[in-house]
């Protein structure tokens, strides 16, 4: 048995490296247009490897659970079409005999990945961003991130809604005193305007909306000042920013332990914000931690899936192979889509989504193994 368990362990080992490399290497096909774009501007050729490499943790985290459903689908799609699996049943092994070494080291495989998505991935994808900047390659317009309150520029909390190019929509910039907020923006649209010379961002930003609290009680909502205007100028001035040290992390760029405690700290990291701005920005981090955990136990649901349909795909292998992986890849990452585009509806509870494909995707395998069995 443990000549049997070595084989079938070894075969999958070969397919599963040679599907990693190959897959990440496709998916390696943005940084390469990045690293050409650094080149062109450039810049050394060993800032550029680093940039590459630093890359590759964030890719594997999604090369790897595909890379285990595509070597089982092959795997057991071989040796169905071989025979070898009524053999070894005509033995009287039944397949969960066959199959508990692969389902042991998709457990192994869940950890490594989970290790990964938590730890090295962000920590690289955050080491990237470092590089940029110590390279003086971040432009002056991506200083402003959608979706992200920034408060990186001295006196101002500015949110950005989309951008596209220079044009902005959704803004709600905060002026800040001493003693808090001194007046709010908010505008439908504008317009970013840079002055790399001066190290100044100007933001035009039209159909405005403002709010000036009562310097004397600003908690008093009926002695607020309601200003409408056409068109409002803030002025941001990044002069400050190149001297930093360290720039404010994304959710990408947060390790776990970040995550759990931003959502622990939600209050206290954006106490301008609403209570219902606080909860989507809860929520949007509850559906990042999810996804890198669920990404993660995507290695362990994928061999189950991919054991019971590889013995049912047994002719031309290899093109029902990558089918059935595709499929099945596509139809979980429309969970993932689907969570973060509900984040602005925390009352459904989007990061729940995640784990719907992973838990019917244990069932349906579980069920379908016990019934080649």
């Amino acid at each position: 048995m443990r000549v049997l368990n070595r084989y079938i362990l070894l075969d999958y080992l070969v397919i599963f490296l040679t599907a990693l490399g190959l897959i990440t290497f496709v998916m390696t096909v943005g940084s390469m247009i990045k690293a050409i774009d650094l080149m062109a501007r450039g810049i050394s050729g060993m800032l550029i490897l680093k940039f590459f490499l630093q890359n590759i943790p964030y890719i594997l985290s999604f090369s790897m659970p595909i890379s285990t459903l595509f070597a089982a689908l092959l795997l057991f799609g071989r040796l169905s079409m071989d025979n070898e699996i009524s053999a070894m049943k005509s033995c009287g092994l039944s397949l969960w005999r066959l199959v508990a070494p692969l389902v042991l080291f998709s457990i192994l495989l869940t950890g490594l990945c989970l290790y990964i998505n938590c730890e090295v991935a962000p920590n690289a994808k955050h080491a990237n961003r470092e590089l940029l900047r110590s390279a003086e390659l971040d432009q002056p317009m991506n200083l402003l991130e959608e979706g992200r309150f920034i408060s990186d520029f001295p006196g101002l909390m500015i949110y950005v809604g989309r951008k596209n190019g220079n044009a902005v929509k959704d803004v709600v910039a905060y002026e800040l005193g001493k003693e808090g907020v001194r007046r709010s923006v908010r505008a439908k649209h504008g317009e970013i305007v840079a002055d790399n010379e001066n190290r100044l961002l100007t933001v035009n930003l039209y159909d405005v909306r403002i709010e000036i609290p009562d310097p004397d009680d600003p908690l008093d909502v009926s002695k607020t000042t309601y200003i409408s205007a056409e068109h409002y100028p803030v002025h941001l001035d990044f002069k400050q920013l190149t001297g930093k040290k360290k720039k404010a992390k994304k959710k990408s760029s947060m390790t776990l332990a970040e995550l759990l405690a931003g959502i622990r700290n939600i209050e206290h990291n954006f106490p301008l914000l609403s209570a219902k701005d606080q909860l989507i920005q809860k929520t949007r981090l509850l559906i990042e931690a999810n996804r890198r955990i669920s990404l993660a136990a995507a290695c362990f649901t994928f061999m189950l899936v991919g054991i019971p349909l590889g013995v049912k795909s047994h002719r031309k292998e290899t093109s029902i192979g990558m089918v059935i992986s595709l499929g099945i890849v596509f139809a979980y990452y429309i969970f993932i889509i689907i969570a973060k585009a509900l984040a602005k509806h925390p009352e459904l509870h989007p990061n729940l989504f995640l784990w719907i494909p992973l838990i019917a995707g244990q069932f349906l395998g579980f069920w379908l193994i016990k019934r080649s069995s």
